[in-house]
């Protein structure tokens, strides 16, 4: 309701009040059976501008909860927009440019394969492994397009290609972070890092051993990002592409990459 509707309501309302007050003047004369229907007037009136007053009172509070939503809404707005401009202030270099997509669609697969006989071991001679092997930290590959496409549409929500792509370039980060640590000597670290490196130790179990992981800790801490609703679909997508698997245990949830 604008200004004029309201100033309408208003004169409306002084208007029935002063005629109230005008019959109310003539009450005298309610004793002559001849005014009684004066007095019935005075009744309809007022029961009018009772009903007034209800509709609008039931308007105003619809008009207050529609501005709360809308203010909701424009919250989440902002928020949408900010990650929009972080993402396209870090776009990573490997993500594809707009017109490539559609090559990547057609050779998704070869893709895919190509990685896993890259991946392939090569005979080498038996012994133990060098320092380097032993050293070298497990990167999550990004979704490539078909793989996108066939995640199902409730699980996906809003979330783009790029998006979820940015999450696994943040989940390499964190692992990154996390195992460098882990692979120095305890005794060439210095306190914070000490501290972390018992840390990422107390977290190890079983179903961990010889495995690389992250917990939510260490995505807030080394790729300084929100564990928020959105990024927990994120990392459901990702177990959805067979990047990663949860483990529970001890108040942790563990993502172990495959």
């Amino acid at each position: 309701m604008n200004h004029c509707e309201l100033e309408e309501v208003t004169q409306h309302i002084n208007n029935k009040i002063s005629m109230i007050k005008r019959l109310l003047e003539l009450r005298a004369v309610a004793k002559d059976p001849d005014k009684r229907g004066t007095l019935l007037k005075i009744e309809q009136e007022v029961s009018a501008i009772n009903q007034l007053l209800d509709r609008f009172e039931r308007y105003v509070g619809e008009q207050r909860g529609l501005l709360k939503h809308l203010k909701d809404l424009e919250g989440f707005f902002q928020e949408d927009e900010q990650d929009a401009l972080h993402l396209k202030n870090n776009i990573p270099p490997h993500m594809p440019k707009r017109g490539q997509q559609a090559s990547l669609q057609g050779g998704g697969q070869v893709a895919v394969q190509s990685r896993q006989a890259d991946a392939a071991p090569a005979p080498q001679e038996q012994g133990p492994p060098r320092k380097s092997q032993r050293n070298q930290i497990k990167e999550m590959e990004f979704v490539t397009v078909p793989e996108f496409d066939s995640i199902p549409p409730y699980m996906k929500g809003r979330v783009m290609y790029d998006q979820l792509n940015a999450a696994v370039q943040s989940i390499n980060t964190a692992v990154s972070s996390k195992y460098k640590i882990l692979h120095q000597p305890v005794k060439t670290l210095n306190n914070v890092s000490r501290t972390l490196h018992q840390r990422f130790k107390d977290q190890e179990t079983k179903d961990t051993k010889g495995q690389f992981f992250i917990v939510e800790q260490d995505i807030r801490e080394f790729a300084q990002l929100k564990v928020d609703k959105r990024f927990v679909g994120m990392l459901n997508m990702l177990r959805h592409c067979q990047r990663l698997r949860e483990v529970r245990g001890g108040g942790l949830t563990r993502f172990i990459l495959l």
